[in-house]
């Protein structure tokens, strides 16, 4: 059998032996050389590795094309909090994709699955997924496993035995000046303990290191309000490569409309993203009358056991990377 390919622009002729498993190809120089059958007729081979710091620029490279919102700042975070977690797959020795994970006790989360253009369609964001997945499971203390999926990766997680939650809706605009009210006040380290226990207790997840690492980077950012000499809500926010990303906020209602106006009050008048969970009416009613419209949506789904946690608490999640 012949077949003529091209490498590094110089055309081959192969001829495969049916009886043996070679082939003999020939070069413009008439030189010969015999070449195993499998070499010639393998498929794309993908690999998983740990990523590093070396992987900085891919990670933005990725992240460009998609469109996404995240910064260097936020990669080399994602490094900071999961080093062991964090992965890179090569499609035939070069760099094509990307996954995080990070783990909160005995909840873990899964992002930044991205994988390059050309690189789309040979499977290397289900190698990668599944790879995240065996990660996470081989961790004992790891009970659920979650994510939030745009529309187009739903179908590949739920394939996988991820459940859907709830949807959130991604609402961007620039943030107006609005009017604020006494009541919010900035963070400072001798309350984080109890802003930290008021999120999980919300949340249903321990996400100490994420906050800590946030308030670390931004501690201007921070914000909370208080009743009876008691943390009930908070909220912060850090610059994106499009937009700033006002969240996590967790809050009551009464105080969540406050910190909500508040942070779009300091943000103006600049772009914003705000990701909210659709079921949370006063959150959205919030973003609505700011002139925010909606540019997406997410899923948020999970695998393992459910996690309880109080939707209407959720005024703004932290972002698709870690809920």
């Amino acid at each position: 059998m012949a077949l003529c390919k091209r490498y590094d622009n110089v055309s081959i002729l192969l001829r495969f032996s049916q009886r043996f498993s070679f082939c003999l190809f020939c070069v413009p120089n008439n030189k010969a050389i015999l070449l195993t059958r499998n070499l010639i007729e393998s498929t794309n081979m993908i690999e998983i590795r740990l990523m590093t710091i070396d992987d900085l620029q891919l990670g933005m490279r990725l992240t460009q094309q998609a469109g996404w919102n995240q910064t260097e700042s936020d990669w080399l975070r994602f490094m900071k909090l999961e080093p062991q977690g964090c992965f890179v797959a090569e499609l035939d020795g070069y760099p094509v994709g990307t996954t995080t994970t990070c783990i909160f006790s005995q909840v873990a989360w899964i992002a930044m699955v991205l994988v390059g253009i050309n690189a789309r369609g040979k499977g290397v964001g289900t190698t990668l997924l599944k790879h995240a997945i065996e990660f996470l499971q081989r961790r004992e203390v790891v009970k659920t496993i979650r994510l939030d999926a745009t529309p187009a990766g739903r179908r590949v997680y739920e394939k996988l035995g991820f459940v859907p939650e709830y949807e959130l809706a991604r609402f961007e605009g620039i943030a107006p000046q609005v009017r604020t009210r006494l009541g919010v006040t900035k963070a400072i380290r001798e309350i984080f303990a109890s802003m930290i226990e008021f999120d999980r207790r919300m949340t249903g997840t321990y996400r100490a290191k994420m906050l800590s690492r946030l308030f670390e980077e931004f501690p201007e950012n921070f914000r909370v309000h208080s009743s009876g000499g008691k943390i009930e809500s908070f909220i912060t926010m850090r610059p994106g490569a499009n937009a700033i990303q006002i969240g996590p906020c967790i809050a009551t209602t009464n105080a969540g409309t406050l910190l909500l106006r508040d942070a779009l009050n300091r943000a103006a008048p600049k772009p914003v993203f705000i990701d909210i969970p659709t079921d949370n009416i006063e959150a959205v009613k919030i973003a609505e009358s700011s002139g925010l419209k909606i540019q997406r949506y997410f899923t948020r789904m999970y695998l393992g056991d459910p996690i309880k946690e109080h939707i209407n608490e959720i005024w703004a999640s932290s972002g698709p990377e870690k809920g």
